[in-house]
């Protein structure tokens, strides 16, 4: 998907552009626990990813394993789901952001502005209705299941949700498609602890070192990527 809209070309360059927007964005997982006050090497590493936590059923699970593999497919890097992306929206759609808790959800409700922000139901339940009115619509028009489609057809629906033209009986599509592009971005390049970037190899493909609390030594480095091993929020992470 990226490659068919910006180019194979210029992949990394893309992604390290939009990177460093997802990667200070507010995740909204479990809040961080640790040691008050700091005591050096006596820090408790925060737990913010439940593995546990799940809202997706096995097929919903599937879409989004192939969408977000066509939105940051792999190539010489790993692809979305590889870094765990789908965990990632997985987990947070179980949590208070997928319940929608950051948002005011009472009514009335009248159609908002582009510029207004998210407008839509909570984020599980337009994940949920989005799939199903995909799916449903595939089947009425006797074509496969969005798992099924060639990497091409996924590439023309996915386009057609993004440019507004992907009309879903209960939901909007190019809300759903954005808010599904927002997601992806925050588990490829988000902190690892958050379950996504796996073992921060989306850190290292942009040369981003991390949540290093001192940056100090390399001011001047003049915008070069920083080739050192980058460090989670929680540490030195594996997963």
């Amino acid at each position: 998907m990226i490659d068919r809209h910006f180019g194979r070309s210029s992949r990394r360059g893309f992604l390290a552009g939009i990177s460093s927007l997802a990667i200070t964005l507010p995740v909204f997982a479990r809040e961080y626990s640790g040691a008050v006050p700091w005591h050096p090497k006596e820090a408790v590493p925060p737990n913010a990813f439940d593995p546990a936590a799940r809202f997706l059923d096995d097929e919903e699970r599937a879409f989004v394993t192939a969408a977000v593999d066509r939105l940051i497919p792999a190539d010489e890097f790993p692809s979305a789901s590889e870094l765990g992306v789908v965990d990632f929206i997985d987990a947070q759609l179980a949590g208070f952001y997928g319940r929608g808790e950051i948002y005011y959800m009472e009514g009335p409700f009248e159609d908002g502005l582009p510029t207004q922000g998210y407008q839509a139901e909570a984020p599980a339940l337009l994940y949920r209705q989005a799939i199903a009115d995909i799916r449903a619509g595939l089947s009425q028009a006797g074509q496969p299941d969005f798992v099924d489609l060639s990497p091409e057809d996924q590439d023309e629906l996915l386009t057609n949700l993004s440019e507004g033209a992907g009309d879903l009986e209960h939901t909007d599509g190019k809300t759903f498609f954005d808010t599904l592009w927002q997601n992806t971005l925050e588990g490829y390049f988000g902190d690892p602890v958050h379950g996504g970037n796996r073992n921060m190899e989306a850190w290292r493909m942009i040369g981003f070192p991390g949540a290093r609390y001192d940056y100090r030594p390399w001011v001047d480095h003049g915008g070069k990527p920083l080739t050192f091993e980058p460090v989670s929020v929680g540490g030195r992470l594996t997963q």
